[in-house]
């Protein structure tokens, strides 16, 4: 579990950081928390001649309101969220979501943008080198031109996906519990590159591939997350599956947002996690859900909805038939919950 060797480069600004990534793109990658990105170096799945640590860049920290809603830094801890009462009583699913992540001490150091931009999990790929290996390797091994593992006869690129042998599709699972919770909320998110920032719906941000999980360049950073006015004071609940009661990864995560008046669902989202390459809203759900009074059955069919919408395989410890059945019942107790 030895790390690789690798230069750390500190900007100060994000002008400076956006400098660097274009100078070392091909070679570089992003540091924040580190809670995912230096075990995976130890794992040997990353090899990065130069490490950008972005922690020294203050502007990305803090949350704040704006246009009516709420901006948060891209640096913002996951603690900071958790404790936030700004987020708390306007975006609970949010609160709900954080709150869940890892244990507090993985928390206190994990960011929000690191949430967003997690690296997919698969049983096949996180592993030992010498694991990996002996599988023959697969889609999502590293790419040794990106990654600086160029003079290393242990690495190659692979061409099979374990989990679904027939396709030419990696399926590792996104494994984030925040981003279903800001995509119920409509949130957006702003990137920062050499000609400018952007803003982009978050929903617009994954690819649903899991070897290239995301719509972010090399010489990009995300700085933003912006939650609009617009759902502010959506009730909302998050309940994820996992081994044990902390720590772990989601293995099949739910998150919904409603708007209620007169005891009926005005608008509404739901949205799933770690089933697929990629968090998805179930866009049927909306539809359904709207202008009903929630009972039993209405909950009961925006499960069935959501389960299947999931796609999960052997990406993890469970099965995927556990899996799917438990999107299915945690949407179910969700919806009820914030009807509620």
């Amino acid at each position: 579990m030895a790390l690789p060797d690798f230069q750390l480069l500190r900007p100060r600004t994000v002008a400076e950081a956006i400098e660097l990534l274009a100078k070392h793109a091909a070679s570089a990658q992003i540091v924040a928390g580190g809670t995912d990105l230096i075990p995976s170096m130890g794992q040997h799945l990353f090899a990065p001649r130069f490490l950008v640590d972005i922690r020294g860049i203050g502007e990305l920290r803090g949350i704040r309101e704006r246009d009516g809603g709420l901006e948060i830094g891209a640096l913002t801890t996951l603690t900071t969220i958790e404790r936030s009462l700004e987020i708390a009583r306007g975006y609970p699913v949010l609160h709900e979501a954080a709150k869940t992540v890892a244990s507090p001490l993985l928390r206190n150091m994990g960011t929000i943008g690191g949430n967003i931009c997690l690296d997919t999990r698969c049983l096949w790929y996180n592993q030992s080198r010498q694991w990996r290996k002996s599988c023959g390797f697969c889609i999502k091994s590293p790419r040794r031109a990106n990654i600086g593992l160029a003079g290393d006869p242990d690495e190659k690129d692979g061409d099979l996906c374990h989990v679904a042998p027939g396709g030419a599709k990696c399926w590792a699972a996104f494994s984030g519990d925040t981003p279903p919770a800001l995509l119920c909320l409509e949130a957006d998110i702003e990137i920062a590159g050499p000609r400018g920032t952007r803003r982009v719906p978050l929903s617009g941000f994954y690819t649903n591939v899991g070897d290239a999980r995301m719509k972010l360049e090399k010489n990009e950073l995300l700085t933003r997350v912006l939650l609009p006015a617009k759902t502010a004071g959506w009730r909302g609940v998050y309940r994820k599956l996992r081994i044990r009661g902390s720590i772990d990864y989601p293995l099949a995560g739910v998150a919904i947002a409603l708007k209620c008046s007169n005891g009926h669902v005005a608008d509404a989202k739901v949205a799933i996690t770690a089933v697929n390459p990629a968090p998805l809203i179930v866009k049927d759900a909306t539809e359904a859900l709207a202008g009903r009074e929630v009972n039993q059955e209405l909950a009961l069919h925006i499960g069935e909805l959501a389960a299947r919408m999931a796609k999960p395989l052997t990406t993890s410890a469970l099965s995927p038939e556990y899996r799917r059945e438990m999107i299915r019942v945690f949407t179910k107790r969700a919806v009820l919950e914030a009807a509620r």
